[in-house]
Order: structure tokens, then C-alpha cells, then sequence
């Protein structure tokens, strides 16, 4: 049995191996139609969630299997007190297979080592965000070709991102990939990522506060929103939230083949004038994460086969 808590668990031939099983599922959804008829999926979900917690249940339900769980804390029996690790224990006389998200950094490994069933991070504070991970990766090589020999900027709240984190931990296993980190001093990437991640295992990078300045380099900027559930005060939030805001003027000074992706929920990051421009790929990310989250459900299940 296995787990997914971070992007590295796979390796990377499985992760190309579960890129094209997405592919296939892309290609012929039919044959995937029923393979998990009797299956069941628990979302258990400690904190808000649109896309991640509804992408896994379309996934599921496109399988032919069934989801149940909650989309809060509140509205389970935490509030009652209950730890991660009983609920887990509960849960797996429930269903098969487990997606977790929780603000608490590590509660998805903690569910992991009490569960007899395979748990995914579907996000953990600000540390992971494995199968956002995966979607950005299967976004870029459908689109680009490939995961090497590109230049990524990585634009907003680098030092709450969760999925910048987990996107850097996976692309340093790629070959002359090259991170420009655009972000305020306050936001800027955690030490321990940049020398830990990126200066440890040899890639280029450099940091730089304006966006504008560096479009014309990259090959794929992603976007985020400035997380104010991470933040400890109202008064910092509102003096960062608005300092990078994408619009039709600064993507002319990008290449014409140049992509921008999202995590999603945006706010106000990205203008609602740029999503008419094709280059703007962040509502396709959302479709290749139920693809990847069905070849995830499958492998984690052994039925890819």
C-alpha cells in the first residue's frame, strides 16, 4: 500500500508513467468509465476547498466509484476534538482511499501512519501540494513537450505557496530548468527552499521584485494569489495583496508561446482581460487535474491495469 504526501514519493519514471496514464484517460475516457464500480473515496477536508476537494470527487465519480466525506472541520467531528490519526482510523472502515487537506503542516502523514488505506495530501498548511504538483506538471508537458530546458517564474506569495514549494521539489529532477522568483521582500521563497532545493542541487535562479523586467525570458509564469488565511495580520495583508496584478500590458512583453499558469483561487493577481489571451492556460490546469487525480485514484488502488 501506498501513500502520496509529496511529490518526490514518486519517482520520476512513475511520475512520467502516471503523466501518461492521465494522457490516456484524456484520450478515451470511455474505458476508465466503470473500473472503480464498488469504490469509494473519502474527502476529508479541514479546510475550504473548491477545485482540489471537487476535481478529486469528479475524478472518482468518472471512474464509476463513489465519494463521501466533509468539506470543513466544523462539520466534522474535530470540532468535537477528535484527532487526525482516530478519524483516519474511522475512515478506512469506510471507504478505499483517502484525500486529506488540513492547515496544520504533516497531519496528512500523521493520517497516513494510522490508516489502512491509501491517504493523499491534498494540501497541508503551506508545506505540500502533491497532486497540484502533478497538474502543473502534466499542464506543462501537454502543452510545452516537455519538463526540461525551460525557464519558470514563479510570480506572488512565494514563502506561503504551498504549491510553489511542491512545484520546485519537482522540477529540480528535471534537467536545465531555470527559476526566476518575482516577489516582494516579504514573500520572498523560504531559505530552506532555495538553498536546500534549488542552490543544493546545482539549478540557476535568481530573485527579483518586478514582473516586468523578466517576461520576456520566461517560458512559463506562475501565478499566485497572496494567501491572506496565512497571514497574522489584516494590516500585511492588505499592503501585499495587490502588488503584482497581470494584465494585457505586461503579457506583451512576454513570448508568444509563453504560458501562464495558476493554482487557482485567483483574486485580483491575474486581470480578467487576459483570459481571452491562449496563452493563458489556467482553466485547462483545472481539467488536467481531474485526469491526473483519476490516474492517481487508479495507481494508488492497483487498478491502472
Amino acid at each position: 500500500m501506498r501513500h502520496l504526501m509529496s511529490p518526490l514519493d514518486f519517482s520520476v519514471e512513475e511520475v512520467a508513467q502516471l503523466l501518461d496514464l492521465a494522457r490516456d484517460i484524456e484520450a478515451s475516457p470511455e474505458k476508465y468509465a466503470h473500473i472503480c464500480d464498488g469504490k469509494k473515496l473519502a474527502t476529508i477536508f479541514y479546510e475550504p476547498s473548491t477545485r482540489t476537494r471537487l476535481s478529486f470527487e469528479a475524478a472518482m465519480m468518472n471512474l464509476g466509484g463513489n465519494v463521501l466525506g466533509f468539506s470543513s472541520a466544523a462539520s466534522s467531528s474535530a470540532s468535537k476534538g477528535e484527532s487526525v490519526a482516530d478519524t483516519i482510523r474511522m475512515i478506512s472502515c469506510y471507504a478505499d482511499i483517502c484525500a486529506i487537506r488540513h492547515p496544520k503542516e504533516g497531519a496528512p502523514m500523521v493520517a497516513s501512519m494510522h490508516s489502512s488505506i491509501p491517504v493523499i495530501n491534498a494540501g497541508d498548511g503551506g508545506h505540500q501540494h502533491p497532486t497540484q504538483t502533478l497538474t502543473d506538471l502534466m499542464t506543462i508537458r501537454s502543452l510545452k513537450g516537455r519538463l526540461d530546458n525551460i525557464t519558470i517564474g514563479l510570480c506572488g506569495d512565494l514563502k506561503f505557496g504551498r504549491t510553489v514549494h511542491s512545484l520546485i521539489n519537482a522540477l529540480v529532477r528535471y534537467e536545465n530548468v531555470k527559476f526566476i522568483l518575482i516577489s516582494p521582500e516579504e514573500l520572498k521563497l523560504p531559505g530552506y527552499v532555495r538553498e536546500d532545493v534549488i542552490k543544493k542541487n546545482g539549478y540557476e535562479y535568481k530573485e527579483v521584485e518586478r514582473l516586468e523586467e523578466v517576461m520576456p525570458e520566461l517560458d512559463i509564469l506562475y501565478m499566485t494569489r497572496v494567501q491572506q488565511e496565512r497571514f497574522f495580520n489584516e494590516e500585511d495583508y492588505v499592503r501585499m495583496k495587490d502588488f503584482y496584478i497581470l494584465d494585457n500590458a505586461k503579457m506583451s512583453l512576454a513570448r508568444p508561446d509563453m504560458l501562464v499558469l495558476h493554482p487557482l483561487p485567483r483574486v485580483n493577481e491575474i486581470a480578467v482581460e487576459v483570459d481571452a489571451d491562449p496563452r493563458a492556460v489556467y482553466f485547462k490546469q483545472v481539467q488536467y487535474g481531474v485526469y491526473v487525480r483519476m490516474a492517481l485514484i487508479l495507481t494508488l488502488l492497483e487498478l491502472k491495469g
